[in-house]
């Protein structure tokens, strides 16, 4: 029986048991359904800006309010420019980039549309 059950599609190791409808890795923990023959398809994250457009790591984005910047006293403004985003891996809501004053932004896409 353990060789119809697959690898752990997030360690890839072969230490999986059936739970009911899922499968559980014993070794990272991670568990998916038992159906799902894509196993890390399933956690794909579509990262969307506030329009719905998908975005991409390196895609340039327009800041769409005046924003409070944590740890700075100058705001990001409407219509500033984020270049070259990067994606957090499995998070849909945060983008990664920075302005050309501040470095290092964490901004949550609800504020950002594609530019």
């Amino acid at each position: 029986m353990p060789a119809t059950i697959p690898p752990c599609p997030q360690c890839g190791l072969e230490n999986t048991y059936p739970d009911g409808a899922l499968h559980v890795c014993a070794d990272c923990g991670h568990e998916w359904a038992a159906g799902d023959a894509e196993g890390a398809g399933a956690d794909a994250v579509v990262v969307r800006d506030v329009n719905g457009n998908p975005l991409e790591a390196g895609d340039t984005v327009v800041v769409i309010k005046d924003l409070k910047v944590k740890g700075s006293s100058i705001p990001l403004k409407q219509g500033t420019m984020i270049r070259n985003i990067r994606l957090v891996d499995g998070d849909a809501e945060n983008i990664e980039g920075h302005s050309d004053k501040i470095r290092d932004l964490v901004l949550k896409t609800c504020f950002l549309r594609k530019a």
